[in-house]
């Protein structure tokens, strides 16, 4: 699909909302280029020339493009064992619709671990889906009996075939972890997850249980640092989180049974914690309608009550807090509510850097997303309130996010926004 060359825009009367600085700064102005962020400053805008649009934004907060990441757009359902017996074309366009909700929402980049791949993110990137630009992991690598072995007790065939849309693919012993982590590298992968916990989706395992052997840690470990990628782990308990810390994995999704000694790994690797609390929340709340099998549904409290303090603890400590939804089927619309929950334990100013700046900072993408910086990509929400105010203006995206850009396009507004 052919782009059509990016306007030149220029943001008046905005209040700039700098997440690095923490800083929300009235009666403001932003210049887009060429998709990218040209300037900005306070007081009386530049003088420009007819082919520039003039937007007056009426102290509407300017802000940089939201980043989730730990979604699964392709998760239709909470059984994602179902996902194994489904038709990929249907995968794919509910896909396209969870992905362009989330645009609308202001998420303009989202990190997928497990379920999206090449073709998905591609589509985005050429424009056959309107949504938030994709990072990609391909499919988690899960042991037998694994988080990401979604069969039930009496199935015995796995079928792992590329085109089939299930989230994690299974492997045993280091040999099978590293050709499968190759497998994912191939198709451009911008990381590695494995699974190192037992979790709730999954109906064969325990949430207190370690999974993935050390050698098989360190095979996947080696394949992505030898393609300049990380791995991110999935994991609930202290034990299995500092398992992966100590082998080398730099991010650990969830996390909600951590201890003191988790903090310290934390601390001394410079590694990432990316709570996703919201899940939780609406897993007890829906998760049953949504597909969720019962012996899922028991497990959920086990993790549910335990993730607010783990937040507190993290933050307190000054680890690397990243935001991260991970809803499954019809709670998807719920993403934004995680701003919420975070609020009651961390600052807005930290709730913010959480899905802009430090979140680019696990992608790799620092100083080009999350940011109003010169030269950054001009992904932008224009949103009614200040979010460092009160930070549950975010947690209402129908009410109160006007406009959506994206690599300086206006990819969402609201009737009315200029």
């Amino acid at each position: 699909m052919t782009r059509q060359p990016h306007p030149t825009v220029l943001f008046v009367g905005a209040g700039l909302l700098d997440p690095e600085a923490g800083t929300r700064t009235p009666d403001s102005w932003l210049l887009v280029e060429d998709g990218l962020i040209a300037g900005s400053g306070r007081g009386p805008a530049p003088e420009t020339g007819d082919a520039v649009e003039v937007v007056d934004l009426a102290g509407a907060t300017l802000m940089p493009g939201l980043i989730d990441a730990h979604v699964h757009p392709t998760a239709f359902s909470a059984d994602l064992g179902a996902a194994m017996d489904e038709s990929p074309s249907y995968v794919a366009t509910y896909a396209a619709r969870s992905l362009n909700a989330m645009l609308r929402r202001g998420f303009t980049t989202v990190r997928d671990v497990a379920g999206g791949d090449w073709g998905l993110a591609r589509a985005v990137d050429e424009g056959l889906v309107d949504g938030p630009r994709l990072m990609f992991g391909g499919k988690a690598l899960s042991q037998t009996g694994g988080h990401g072995d979604f069969r039930a007790p009496g199935r015995q065939g796995n079928d792992t075939h590329a085109c089939c849309p299930g989230a994690g693919v299974v492997c045993d012993g280091p040999v099978e972890f590293r050709r499968a982590a190759r497998e994912q590298l191939r198709t451009g992968a911008h990381h590695l997850k494995i699974m190192l916990s037992g979790g709730v989706a999954s109906p064969t395992d325990r949430i207190d249980s370690t999974q993935s052997s050390e050698d098989e840690i360190r095979a996947v470990v080696e394949e992505a640092e030898a393609a300049n990628r990380y791995v991110t782990g999935h994991a609930y308990t202290a034990r299995a989180v500092n398992r992966g810390l100590r082998l080398g994995v730099r991010c650990i999704e969830h996390g909600n049974l951590i201890d003191e000694s988790s903090i310290e790994l934390f601390l001394e690797h410079d590694a990432h914690l990316v709570p996703t609390l919201v899940t939780y929340q609406e897993l007890s709340r829906q998760g049953a309608r949504n597909g969720l099998p019962p012996a899922s549904q028991a497990k959920v409290d086990t993790v549910l009550n335990r993730g607010l303090d783990a937040l507190r603890m993290a933050h307190e400590a000054g680890v690397n807090l990243v935001f991260g939804s991970d809803l499954l089927g019809g709670m998807q619309d719920r993403q934004s509510e995680e701003f919420t929950i975070r609020g009651r334990v961390q600052p807005a100013v930290d709730v913010v850097r959480a899905a802009t700046v430090n979140a680019a900072r696990l992608l790799g993408l620092e100083g080009t997303i999350g940011t109003l910086r010169d030269g950054a990509r001009a992904d932008l929400v224009v949103v009614d309130g200040d979010p460092l105010a009160d930070i549950t203006v975010l947690a209402s995206p129908e009410a109160n996010v006007r406009a959506v850009l994206r690599d300086g396009e206006v990819r969402y507004g609201r009737d009315g926004w200029r």
